[in-house]
């Protein structure tokens, strides 16, 4: 499968991508071998390490390459797979990359098999902790996608497997809580998002998701837009789950896209169209340039929240498994992920529904002073 996967494959590609970006780095200090993606195609005879030793199964690895950096993902990870029984099932380059492929492909099957591969290969207690995670995000996810809760029981004891070999691993709280909750065992899931509230200390953005979930135990059972949080380039530092009781339409771009560039007027007037009403435009330019960039929004009146994230590999362009712009995506008000459109699709009257809906939530919320008054005369 090409990494220019369908809407639906990025809808729960959401949920893994964020399990990859935050918290789960291999516990390298010892593990002696690489904990992250990206090395490139050997360019000597001696292997680096991890990768695999055999001469048959550094073909097959340098082939798995090819494959990736022509989006044959599916082909990729075959030779990935394939290299590492020819090494003797021992190499843990083979099998990362072969599951990150899986994962953001949305093949979790895949990405299931090969954890399960990984764990014998794993030999510190942390290095096991990551491993049963990844399976368990697999499995988590197979269950989203496949609507099966054998898959969301199996990711749960994953997770808590993960948590016995690590303890202080809070993110595995945060994840074995949406777990929980899809499986309707929402106490035992309130328990988990308050751990990983108390424990963790280096994700924020996650911190407000949290929180939510603890409020509304059914958003965990959405598809929630990734949490993220950003300094914007008037600096008002924004956030996901901060956007709550309004509708948000992120438009992903950049200067140098010439339909980026056509669409432009058409995100201006939805802008000026609902501006002051629960409605938020945050474009996120994958621009390099930052000059550049200033200067364009300045010369074209984008007064709208905007924020650059550098390039397809940006931290919200990944979360958001963003392989084509301009992307938009449309949010409602409880932060969950409605739709995508690729190009300058017409949205105005699904976003005049969402804002609405809006803005009858929002009348329904008591008010602190009526919350607070007292009970009326008899």
């Amino acid at each position: 499968m090409s990494r220019r996967a369908s809407f639906e494959h990025k809808r729960f590609f959401v949920i893994a991508v964020l399990a990859l970006g935050l918290g789960i780095g291999l516990h390298a200090a010892g593990a002696g071998h690489p904990g992250t993606p990206g090395t490139d195609a050997p360019k000597s005879d001696a292997p680096k390490p991890g990768e695999p030793t055999d001469p048959k199964a550094r073909k097959t690895f340098a082939s798995a390459i090819d494959w990736e950096k022509h989006d044959e993902d599916s082909a990729a990870i075959g030779d990935y797979r394939k290299a590492n029984k020819q090494d003797g099932g021992r190499c843990w380059e083979c099998l990362w990359r072969a599951y990150r492929l899986a994962v953001n492909s949305g093949a979790y099957k895949d990405a299931v098999e090969i954890a399960r591969d990984w764990l014998p290969l794993a030999q510190k207690d942390g290095d096991k902790a990551t491993v049963h995670f990844r399976l368990a995000m697999a499995l988590q996810n197979q269950g989203v996608r496949e609507k099966k809760d054998k898959f969301l029981a199996e990711s749960s004891d994953e997770f808590k497997a993960a948590l016995a070999l690590d303890p202080k691993f809070a993110q595995v709280h945060f994840n074995l809580g949406v777990s929980l909750a899809r499986l309707h065992r929402d106490d035992a899931a309130r328990a988990e998002f308050s751990a990983f509230l108390n424990e963790d200390r280096s994700n924020p953005s996650e911190h407000e998701r949290a929180e939510r979930y603890l409020e509304r135990m059914e958003l965990a059972r959405a598809t929630m837009a990734p949490p993220f949080a950003v300094t914007t380039l008037d600096g008002q530092h924004v956030s996901m789950d901060g956007f709550a009781g309004k509708v948000v339409l992120i438009d992903f771009w950049a200067t140098w896209c010439g339909p980026c560039r056509e669409a432009l007027p058409h995100i201006r007037k939805i802008a000026q169209k609902f501006d002051g009403q629960p409605f938020v435009v945050l474009s996120i330019s994958l621009d390099s340039d930052e000059a550049k960039w200033k200067d364009f929004v300045g010369k074209n009146g984008m007064t709208w929240l905007q924020y650059r994230d550098g390039g397809f590999t940006g931290r919200i362009a990944t979360q958001f498994g963003v392989t084509g712009i301009p992307a938009t995506f449309t949010i409602d008000a409880d932060g969950v992920l409605e739709d995508q459109h690729v190009g300058d699709a017409n949205i105005e009257g699904k976003l005049k529904k969402l804002i609405a809906r809006a803005v009858e939530m929002g009348s329904r919320k008591p008010t602190p002073a009526a919350e607070n008054a007292p009970g009326g005369a008899d």
